[in-house]
């Protein structure tokens, strides 16, 4: 996971967020026990896993899953975080968490809360999607899209506009890549993909019935499929062959993504900057050659200026 590579404080997302950041995904019994721990946030320091379990009304067992879905090996790993959460105060005041993380938009609000409210979802959204990435599938598909004949990213409303974003990099440093949002059109390139393409599905819901067509279709091709959502067990999560998640925190802004892109962006980076380290020497070349290309069509620098930004 990213999360082990971060320092303490950058790494320092607290069991809630956890909890929030996976909500979607779970199954009716760990929302039970996500209810119950969201509600008592130090209960797992005060009772045994078989007595959590049967406050919760589910077993043992699913306790345990339900700490490795959140991403603690198992409930006394749990119980040290719960204990780290106290120290840092996170768990101090429940109700100044739920005002920050788990509020919405109110048509009340002022302009200072609006600005708080959003820039609590955008933080969040992003140090939750770095501690669920997973580096090695990160990393495989990033060398998956360096050497294909093909990318395809399919992405409907707010996500075509990523996928127009990410075929713009990749393109520029040599992969060749289209970016379709109309079904025919996607459908079209979709079918013509072989065993040596690549196609991508933006989805924050993972259900978007265009995007998954696409890619099932791409996918029945021979093309190595990844998804790009926020919920694995989604039918797009369930249909790619890799899923990087974008993470966004339950009930927080609607419509969803405001907060939604920034963490399709946050992974889209994350793969141009692999790919380009895939064929570095390459990339940085043709960067340069194409920013060469572009350099007349920019306005120069005022006279006096130096390129820190600072006057002579």
């Amino acid at each position: 996971m990213v999360s082990d590579l971060l320092s303490p404080a950058e790494s320092a997302i607290g069991v809630s967020e956890r909890i929030q950041a996976h909500h979607s995904g779970m199954s009716s019994a760990m929302l039970k026990i996500a209810g119950l721990l969201l509600a008592e946030p130090t209960a797992p320091l005060e009772l045994s896993i078989t007595e959590l379990a049967d406050r919760a009304g589910v077993s043992a067992a699913t306790v345990t899953r339900f700490c490795r879905e959140i991403g603690y090996p198992g409930y006394v790993q749990l119980r040290v975080a719960v204990a780290a959460d106290r120290g840092r105060g996170v768990t101090a005041d429940v109700d100044t968490w739920r005002l920050e993380v788990g509020r919405t938009l109110d048509p009340d609000d002022t302009p200072s809360d609006v600005l708080r409210t959003l820039l609590n979802a955008h933080v969040r959204s992003l140090r939750a999607t770095a501690t669920q990435l997973d580096l090695v599938q990160c990393a495989y598909v990033a060398a998956a899209i360096s050497r294909c004949r093909h990318l395809d990213i399919y992405g409907t409303g707010g996500s075509a506009t990523m996928a127009e974003e990410m075929t713009g990099r990749l393109y520029r440093i040599g992969i060749e890549t289209h970016w379709w949002s109309d079904v025919h059109n996607g459908l079209s390139s979709a079918s013509i993909q072989d065993k040596d393409c690549v196609a991508i599905g933006i989805s924050n819901s993972g259900r978007t019935k265009e995007t998954i067509e696409m890619v099932a279709e791409a996918k029945a091709a021979g093309a190595f499929t990844v998804a790009i959502t926020s919920r694995v067990a989604s039918p797009l999560g369930q249909l790619a062959d890799a899923c990087l998640v974008a993470s966004v925190p339950a009930r927080y802004l609607h419509p969803a993504d405001l907060s939604a892109k920034h963490s399709q962006l946050f992974v889209l980076d994350l793969l141009y900057l692999l790919v380009t380290q895939e064929n570095y020497t390459e990339s940085i070349s043709k960067i340069a050659v194409s920013g060469r290309a572009v350099a007349s069509h920019r306005r120069p620098e005022p006279a006096g200026r130096t390129d820190e930004g600072t006057t002579r």
